[in-house]
């Protein structure tokens, strides 16, 4: 069967005809002649416009696809030359989808297999192919846009050798008597070519001033010059999408552009200055006077797209800041403030119909970000911001007193006549500048009055639109400190009130103001009463509509209410799991890129974490809200959007952290990260290490039993292939080093069979590793695997023939300090400890493994390392002192949890303790005040949660060293008189110090073991048992 009839079939009516031809189209993709065969029925007038059409969509995917393959056996070469041949002659429909082939063979070929290319251009810009010239330089232009420096060599000939042409051309086409629509076209593509070219660096070529003015004499032209009122659409949506109007947004963008580029002479490098100087005097007050002028329009009736309103606002605000341009501002600047900026910023009849006819639509342009890009009124509010930014002595005042009269001339008006829309403009103006006038006299003062009086009565106006903003403005200034709390328990339960507003756009303000209420609110029990209503009330509009703010309110009632959202947590996150997939199959189905729905969901997943956080001392709960969480972690989890899944691995994080067990539906999840670790989430292994991290911490024995799927060798897959990848970076393969850790000392005695691959990978990558950090990490693995077995650990080094290289490397990097003699390298008191716990694990080995210079040397190495951990916990220790306690290991004990545990909700006993310790190790060697072993600025966002948590350096120390002293008295004695005094004084000291903490540990554990049978960890039954066997105190 031919491609042409197999075509036909493919738009034949039948799903079935259809779904077979699509099929063989897919076979015959495999043919070398296909592509050719496809363009051929492109080109051929004489087949229906239609199968042309499909024909046309089949070869753009195809390049799409196959166009860079090495191994591609079709004629590109044909394809390269027939498309540029038939590109002027085939209709619009078809030259779309040809110019997306052209897109992508010349940003795969251009210019080492396109060298004709430009020639081609050149001799069409001067033929009667204008447009078809136009058409391909655009799409080569755009190549370059967003290059920098070097990467822009290959744009600065193309400009050099084709915009003389096109400025003779554009001079032309402007100084047509009358254009038609198809001028405008020629002209919007040349616009569209010189911003390309323009928009990240201004070509050499227009430095030249007479060149550089022959193009904005031509843009001020077009700038000026009246859009056609002969074939403008009656539509205004079709009218802004006119080719007119388009000449006349891509002229204001391209003036914008050269403005931000060159406006300020302070922002510019030596070479560009003397261009600055010349723009600023030449054009930018053209530009100026230019667009105040076509604003004029609007204030007359006349109309202006809303995207070159929102241009020339940003124009006139980027102004403000010159003093130049300001002056040549000011003469117009009431009229512009009062007649076009404030009429801008009032309802209008666009926003009512949407109200009306569409309250879903209404509330998403509202909120959409996307959309403030192009809104006029959203560039008003920024133009007013901005005047009172810089000129605020100047024009606040007026301003409100422009506001002022108002808000009195609505009250003074019958209610048949009250100027609704510019009371919405007001109060737009007032919820716009609350930062400004929330610090500043004397509106400060009369901020109370101000919402009595013009804001809170519009919350029972019969106007929708106004009690919408009544709302919102109050949000505004929730956190004003009220003289009457009245006023502020009225707001609040207005707003309270609105959330059952008949009007859906009502009801969205009022749950936006919440928030902010909620956060300024004192007594809490303003809102506790009601809380069941008000999640009620959120969850109903979060089934109507998918909103962020929504989900960002009850995230801050999450927040606010901590442990007391406990009875509500099951409902709330089985509400957010349904209203996420909602959001989750409004945004597959959506056409925009920024979906209000996708924004939705990842804002449930940040609500779903807050609740997890805040019934994180309830680890019970964790059991029951699993089945709602469970679907979307094993689902999110697949996708490769990064904003997903890092909200997914948070709540991965707290499941896997707090709940009393993790199921095997649980373990489920981690061949899903270990899946996207290797296939694009590379850069999200530190967040991916946290869950890793208490899988094997917290179901320790299920990742050594288990074996189908094998966790183990799973792990060592992942970390070997990381470790051993010379194209990551060290900052890349951090996390990696860390897990080895965890598996080490969560499973000591029971991996043995993995310690020589573990320290094999380790010494492999430490030798070519050059940041200090990951050396430190690396080193810290052979620590780690001394104290998991010493012995075991000295054996493979020895097998591997890399002993006395690696000790000697890390008693270097022990050593190493900086010139204020602060050390350079393991600086967090979990690195210290660490090292120590290996050190001491080393002393412990018999003669016949460690000799007695090595045994003298780690011997010292770690005393030193003692007394420096000692400083650093005393520093510690003082610092929460003073900030009423934190805990021991402070701000520097980085951790691998994503969960904070704060003191209060911690260990309040772990907190007394580490207090009384830092005042005992007063007695150990006096702080030398020169020897600062503070971080520098090193900082690690991680708090650490191990095994060695519990075991004190001191006391393993002196434990093991009484251990060589009974076990072997000559190596003992040996050992201690070959010691300076200073260092037996030293060895005395850390051996008092030990038993005091030693003591102090177990007060501690009484302590602890007394706070597990509150919160329900061990029962009143388990602790007698532990006191009768002596093993509490």
């Amino acid at each position: 069967m031919e491609v042409g009839a197999v075509l036909q079939a493919a738009l034949s009516p039948n799903s079935d005809v259809r779904k077979g031809a699509e099929q063989m189209l897919e076979e015959m993709q495999q043919s070398p002649q296909h592509p050719v065969s496809l363009f051929q029925i492109i080109v051929d007038n004489n087949i229906d416009t239609s199968v042309r059409h499909v024909a046309a969509i089949h070869f753009k995917n195809f390049v799409a696809k196959n166009w860079t393959q090495e191994h591609s056996v079709f004629d590109k070469d044909f394809l390269r030359i027939h498309i540029l041949l038939f590109l002027p002659q085939i209709p619009p429909l078809l030259r779309v989808q040809l110019g997306e082939c052209l897109k992508r063979i010349i940003h795969c070929d251009y210019p080492e297999r396109c060298p004709n290319l430009l020639d081609w251009i050149k001799h069409n810009l001067q033929d009667h192919h204008i447009y078809a010239a136009l058409f391909v330089l655009r799409i080569l232009s755009r190549k370059y846009e967003f290059k920098l420096y070097e990467d822009r060599t290959q744009l600065s000939h193309i400009v050099e050798e084709t915009f003389p042409l096109l400025l003779n051309i554009l001079n032309g086409l402007v100084h047509i008597a009358n254009p038609s629509l198809e001028v405008a076209e020629l002209i919007k593509l040349i616009c569209k070519i010189f911003w390309s070219s323009i928009y990240m660096e201004i070509p050499k070529v227009l430095f030249d001033q007479n060149v550089f003015n022959g193009w904005m004499m031509l843009f001020l032209n077009v700038l000026e010059r009246p859009v056609p009122l002969e074939g403008q659409p009656a539509d205004p949506e079709l009218q802004s999408s006119w080719g007119w109007w388009k000449v006349k947004k891509w002229t204001v963008h391209i003036l914008n552009r050269v403005y931000s580029r060159f406006g300020d002479t302070r922002m510019q490098n030596r070479e560009n200055k003397p261009f600055t100087k010349m723009f600023q005097k030449h054009y930018a007050g053209k530009i100026l006077e230019g667009h105040l002028n076509l604003l004029n329009v609007i204030r007359v009736g006349g109309y202006l797209p809303d995207k070159v309103i929102n241009l020339v606002l940003q124009y006139l605000s980027n102004s403000i800041s010159k003093s130049s341009m300001y002056s040549a501002l000011q003469p117009r600047l009431d009229v512009l403030l009062f007649e076009i900026v404030f009429p801008l910023m009032c309802f209008n009849d666009n926003d009512q119909q949407l109200w009306d006819e569409d309250a879903h639509e209404y509330i998403r342009k509202g909120y959409d970000t996307i959309e403030d890009q192009y809104s006029p009124r959203n560039a008003s509010i920024g133009f007013v911001s901005e005047l009172i930014r810089k000129h605020g002595k100047d024009n606040l005042h007026k301003f409100i007193r422009f506001l002022v009269e108002n808000f009195k001339r609505y009250e003074e008006a019958p209610v048949e006549y009250k100027p609704y829309r510019q009371k919405d403009g007001a109060l737009l103006a007032i919820g716009a500048l609350s930062d400004k006038l929330k610090q500043t006299e004397p509106y400060k003062s009369e901020l109370e009055h101000m919402l009595a009086q013009h804001v809170f009565p519009e919350f029972s106006s019969p106007v929708g639109h106004l009690r919408a903003k009544a709302a919102w403005v109050s949000g505004k200034y929730a956190e004003v400190s009220f003289s009457d709390q009245n006023n502020f328990r009225k707001a609040l339960q207005c707003v309270i009130r609105g959330m059952r507003d008949p009007e859906l756009p009502v009801r969205i303000d009022s749950v936006f103001a919440l928030r902010s209420f909620v956060e300024a609110c004192k007594d809490l029990n303003e809102i506790r009463l009601i809380l069941p209503q008000l999640l009620d009330d959120i969850f109903k509009l979060m089934n109507e509509i998918e909103n962020e703010d929504l989900v960002l309110t009850l995230e801050t009632i999450a927040g606010k209410f901590g442990e007391e959202m406990a009875p509500y947590a099951l409902g709330m996150c089985q509400h957010l799991a349904a209203a996420f997939w909602r959001c989750m199959n409004t945004a597959e189905t959506a056409d925009e890129v920024h979906d209000e729905g996708a924004l939705a969901a990842v804002g449930c997943l940040r609500a779903i974490s807050t609740i997890l956080e805040s019934v994180r001392s309830l680890p019970r709960l964790f059991s029951q809200l699993e089945p709602a969480l469970l679907p979307i972690m094993r689902t999110m989890l697949t996708t490769d959007d990064q904003e997903d899944f890092e909200e997914i691995l948070q709540i991965v994080s707290y499941m896997t952290f707090f709940s009393p067990t993790i199921s095997l539906d649980m373990w489920s999840l981690w061949p899903l990260m270990i899946e996207a670790l290797a296939d694009w989430a590379m850069v999200l292994f530190p967040d991916i290490l946290c869950p890793l991290d208490n899988y094997i911490s917290r179901g320790t024995a299920h990742f050594l039993t288990c074996k189908e799927p094998d966790y183990q060798q799973s792990l060592w897959n992942m970390i070997s292939t990381v470790m051993a990848d010379k194209n990551l970076e060290d900052n890349d393969i951090v996390p990696a080093p860390k897990l080895i850790e965890v598996v080490f000392l969560n499973c000591k005695g029971q991996v043995d069979q993995w310690v020589e691959p573990y320290l094999r990978i380790t010494v492999e990558r430490l030798y070519r590793t050059k940041k200090s950090h990951l050396k430190c990490l690396l080193m810290q693995v052979i620590a780690d695997a001394l104290y998991y077995n010493a012995a075991l650990t000295l054996s493979i080094l020895l097998k591997l023939g890399v002993a006395s290289e690696i000790f000697n490397l890390w008693f270097h990097m022990l050593q190493e300090g900086k010139k204020s003699g602060v050390r350079t390298n393991f600086r967090r008191e979990h690195d210290k400890k660490v090292c120590c716990l290996g050190l001491t694990s080393l002393l412990a080995l018999p003669a016949d493994q460690l000799s007695g210079e090595a045994l003298s040397r780690v011997f010292r190495a770690n005393l030193d390392l003692l007394v420096a951990y000692k400083n650093q916990v005393a520093e510690a220790a003082k610092e929460g002192k003073n900030e009423d306690g934190d805990n021991m290991n402070g701000d520097d004990n980085g951790s691998y949890k994503a969960v904070e545990i704060d003191a209060e909700d911690g260990d309040e006993a772990g907190s007394s303790k580490h207090r009384k310790l830092s005042e005992q190790e007063k007695v150990f060697m006096p702080n030398d005040q020169d020897d600062d072993d503070s971080d520098d600025g090193f900082s690690d966002d991680e708090e650490l949660q191990s095994p060695i948590d519990e075991v004190d350096p001191f006391v393993f120390f002196v434990d093991t060293m009484k251990v060589m002293q009974s076990t072997d008295g000559p190596r003992f004695q040996n050992l201690t008189q070959i010691l300076e005094f200073s260092i037996q004084a030293i060895a005395n000291c850390v051996a008092q110090h030990a038993e005091i903490r030693e003591a102090e540990g177990n007060i501690y554990l009484r302590h602890l073991l007394a706070q597990w049978v509150l919160v329900g960890l061990m029962s009143f039954e388990e602790f007698a048992v532990l006191k009768r066997l002596s093993l509490v105190h």
